[in-house]
């Protein structure tokens, strides 16, 4: 059973809170407020050089580690 190799371009979501605080950096409200997603998407915007920067070490990371054969069943 074979499975389809992606590459991604950020991380799997979180399975815990963000590490964002309570009020919005672009507008200065709460962000638990709607109408955040121009807001949201502004912060990807400018973000998206560190996740490149992120995904690139995780890549560069998981080639250094050695390929681990499985065994036959």
């Amino acid at each position: 059973m074979t499975t389809p190799t992606t590459t991604r371009i950020r991380p799997t979501m979180a399975s815990h809170s963000l590490d964002l605080p309570a009020v919005c950096d672009i507008c200065g409200k709460g962000r638990s407020t709607r109408r955040h997603t121009k807001c949201s998407q502004i912060r990807q915007q400018r973000e998206s050089e560190k996740w490149e920067s992120y995904m690139a070490n995780v890549a560069a990371k998981k080639r250094q580690q050695p390929q681990r054969l499985r065994p036959l069943r």
